[in-house]
């Protein structure tokens, strides 16, 4: 299988309780390349423009309102698989959930608060990390 790309955002509760350097080391040590990496703070338009699929859900407001809260961290990532892979380190959404060794049962609070983001499908990864970096600012 040839390298495949991903998006990835450390969320704001995870960059307020300093686990950045933790999440990182775990990206890396799960064999994923960072192409990409930029800390930022995005308004609340910029959230609910890069959420915009999620508008018709009853969460949409408070996700945007809680991404726009703080600074986060987006990746770009590659690996053979990447996707897949990410999404299982990153556990599953409620970390009440999540497996053991994952992120999201290391790193989050609840559902809402639940440290980070990741496509999940190639579409979803195209236009998530076009949102955020230009082409010639990948390796």
């Amino acid at each position: 299988m040839k390298s495949q790309r991903t998006f990835a955002i450390i969320k704001p509760d995870a960059v307020k309780k300093n686990a950045t350097g933790d999440i990182l080391n775990m990206i890396h040590t799960a064999g994923f390349r960072i192409i990409g990496m930029r800390m930022l703070e995005i308004n609340r338009e910029q959230a609910e423009g890069f959420y915009a699929v999620h508008a018709e859900r009853p969460f949409f407001a408070s996700l945007c309102e809680f991404m726009s809260s703080g600074p986060i961290v987006v990746l770009a990532l590659e690996k053979e698989n990447a996707i897949a892979d990410w999404r299982k380190l990153m556990g599953a959404t409620n970390p009440a959930n999540a497996e053991a060794g994952t992120i999201r049962k290391k790193h989050a609070a609840n559902i809402e608060h639940n440290a980070v983001h990741g496509s999940d499908a190639e579409d979803t990864a195209r236009f998530e990390l076009s949102y955020f970096f230009a082409g010639y600012e990948l390796f």
